[in-house]
């Protein structure tokens, strides 16, 4: 009897092996399960979370803005640039009267220090002009207006205007006008002034008026 209460240890390590692979096998079993349930809640989540993408793409669709609307801020942006527009040509307008009016008067004080510079000029002429009757001297009548005339000459080289050189000078079309060819000229003539018949000027290096000539042909 004692040798058959006794068990072997070989069957007792064989029970305990089979006990514990039935107790993993359970838990495997319970876990799958677990996994199982949790899946529908999952794909629940997922579900949810796919309508709440839907009702957020329909919210932003219905945020985009109406034909309507848009014809509104296209004529409101309209609006704002004709009035730009407008306000811009009523400053240019403003401006270009401005420098009209600006170069009207430039002229006007231009002409104006012109004058001042040869009121001495006249006032000589004036007081000449009454001498003339007392005087019996020509030649002193003459050296007055000389001097007259020189003075006139030194006042206007101070506003920039200078006489035109033509005298012996070889024709330039920059400078002069020619007026009349004479033929049978020296040959160190040809080419070159022999006579200016009106006086030709410069003021501040620019021709106003070109010297008429005549030239040896």
């Amino acid at each position: 009897m004692k040798d058959i209460e006794e068990m072997d240890p070989s069957m007792q390590n064989e029970e305990e092996m089979s006990a514990e692979t039935e107790t993993s096998a359970n838990e495997s079993l319970k876990e799958e399960s677990t996994e199982t349930s949790q899946e529908p809640e999952n794909a629940e989540s997922d579900a949810n979370k796919g309508d709440a993408d839907v009702n957020e793409g329909d919210g932003e669709a219905t945020k985009a803005p109406t034909l309507e609307e848009q014809l509104e801020e296209a004529q409101a942006k309209i609006a704002e640039l004709n009035d730009k527009y407008l306000r811009l040509m009523a400053e240019f307008d403003n401006y270009r009267k401005r420098v009209m009016k600006e170069k009207t008067e430039l002229i006007k004080s231009a002409g104006t220090k012109v004058i001042t510079t040869i009121l001495p000029v006249l006032d000589d002429m004036e007081r000449a002009e009454q001498n003339m009757e007392k005087m019996d001297d020509v030649a002193a009548l003459k050296e007055g207006l000389l001097l007259i005339f020189d003075k006139f000459m030194k006042l206007m080289a101070t506003e920039g205007l200078k006489k035109i050189e033509a005298i012996d000078k070889v024709f330039d079309t920059d400078y002069h006008e020619a007026i009349a060819m004479v033929p049978g000229q020296p040959d160190d003539k040809k080419g070159k002034v022999i006579d200016c018949i009106q006086t030709g000027y410069m003021l501040n290096d620019k021709v106003i008026r070109h010297a008429k000539v005549a030239v040896a042909q």
